[in-house]
């Protein structure tokens, strides 16, 4: 069973919360790596998390931002979209949402396939 079977199953299928291991930062060896970009983490629950997004992303970084607290039918989840939109077309950036739980916002020079890699 290869690395990506392991990831995404055999049947490509969901898999288990059992079949993830968490990491820490502690778990990682990293001898000051100076990077121009960062990919950051974020998770919305209300309109005011939009602010550190907004500066990240107008600071040249990668938001990864978890949105499972809103459905993509909610009225606060429109406007934050709408939000986080302006903010990419602003910098020349990027914004994709993946499938229900996921919006990735890129700044300048960063773009996002629109195609899955694989199957």
């Amino acid at each position: 069973m290869g690395l990506m079977s392991k990831i995404f199953g055999e049947s490509g299928g969901t898999r288990a919360t059992e079949d993830y291991v968490e990491l820490t930062a502690g778990d990682l060896q990293v001898d000051d790596v100076q990077a121009d970009m960062q990919v950051r983490i974020a998770n919305i629950g209300e309109k005011n998390d939009v602010i550190e997004i907004k500066d990240a992303v107008y600071d040249g970084d990668i938001v990864i931002a978890d949105i499972t607290r809103h459905t993509t039918q909610d009225r606060t989840m429109e406007h934050i979209t709408d939000e986080l939109k302006q903010v990419a077309r602003e910098v020349g950036g990027d914004i994709v949402q993946k499938d229900d739980d996921q919006l990735i916002i890129t700044p300048a020079g960063v773009s996002i396939s629109r195609e899955r890699l694989g199957r």
